[in-house]
């Protein structure tokens, strides 16, 4: 099984079009997708605005996508695009171990995997972590800093970093890490799927 994680520094760049894309371009794959919610204080990692993710019940709730559901949710687009199953995880800020017994139970069942979210990295090493960055958007989360120089390739609009507007990210963080462009709304290249899909290959091999 592959396990691949797609992360980034904010919202709203991307990430589930990348996801989204992956998993439309190798449907051979059979791909199992997770998209992974934070919230806390009543505000939503996603967007930043009031959410109903949180349960006055339970700290972790987890949905799985149907066929014939809301194809406009980031998990009904990773279904819409090809998914196998897709799981919505929503979680509060810092209690993502809570759902890892759910999430690694679901992977079993699996072929191979793809998980939207940064946080994940803290309880899995995945086969292939990439890093959708936009120059131009200067809010970096906590988590993408954290996981920054583990990424295996960044994907950036037109795959040019130039003189980012991030605030204390230093570059020497992905010094040397390939950078793969993306051109919405094509946001995975046939580069993109040839890089994944060698890395992946090499994987086996070794």
């Amino acid at each position: 099984m592959a396990i691949v994680v797609v992360g980034g520094h904010t919202r709203n760049i991307g990430k589930t079009s990348v996801v989204a894309g992956l998993i439309a371009a190798m449907p051979e794959m059979h791909w199992t997708a997770f998209k992974i919610t934070q919230f806390g204080h009543g505000m939503c990692s996603v967007n930043g605005e009031p959410c109903d993710c949180e349960t006055a019940e339970h700290t972790v709730a987890v949905s799985e996508e149907r066929p014939g559901g809301d194809a406009t949710t980031d998990s009904g687009r990773y279904l819409a695009a090809g998914a196998v199953r897709s799981f919505w995880v929503r979680t509060r800020q810092g209690d993502l171990s809570e759902a890892m017994p759910r999430i690694r139970k679901e992977m079993e069942r699996a072929e191979n995997v793809v998980i939207e979210s940064n946080s994940i990295l803290r309880f899995l090493r995945p086969d292939l972590y990439l890093s959708v960055l936009d120059p131009a958007t200067a809010d970096f989360k906590d988590s993408a800093k954290y996981f920054l120089d583990r990424a295996d390739a960044v994907l950036v609009p037109e795959g040019v970093l130039g003189r980012p507007e991030w605030k204390g990210v230093s570059l020497k963080l992905v010094e040397g890490t390939p950078v793969l462009a993306i051109r919405p709304p094509v946001y995975v290249t046939e580069e993109v799927v040839e890089f994944v899909r060698q890395r992946l290959r090499a994987r086996v091999i070794v």
